[in-house]
């Protein structure tokens, strides 16, 4: 375990589920800030950190006091989780238009050479 996570780890304990439910919903902030710039080396390791917090946050049941919270705080997580969606929907079809452009240009390029080699 790193020093970072080792930290992570010792902030952890002293919150309370809603504060660990606020790091979630800032992380997944950080995680479409980072989408939007097309970083998703990034968004895949915050994402493995927000499934932690996740399940450490909902390991005991949601206080009825705060019941409203988790409601407002879990909706306004899911409505980055479409965005994010939707970002690496676009991505994915960016890289197999780039992918389909490769592949024609090593056609014609192909095509070139055996032209040139008659």
């Amino acid at each position: 375990m790193t020093m970072e996570e080792k930290s992570d780890k010792g902030a952890r304990l002293n919150k309370d589920s809603a504060g660990l439910l606020a790091d979630v919903v800032i992380l997944s902030e950080e995680m479409l800030s980072f989408a939007r710039e097309n970083n998703w080396d990034v968004v895949t390791s915050y994402e493995t950190k927000r499934r932690d917090l996740l399940r450490e946050c909902f390991s005991q049941p949601v206080p009825d006091a705060q019941s409203e919270l988790f409601s407002q705080a879990l909706a306004a997580m899911l409505h980055m989780n479409e965005e994010l969606i939707e970002l690496l929907e676009a991505a994915k079809s960016n890289v197999a238009i780039k992918r389909t452009d490769v592949q024609y240009k090593m056609k014609s390029l192909s095509h070139y050479l055996d032209v040139q080699g008659d």
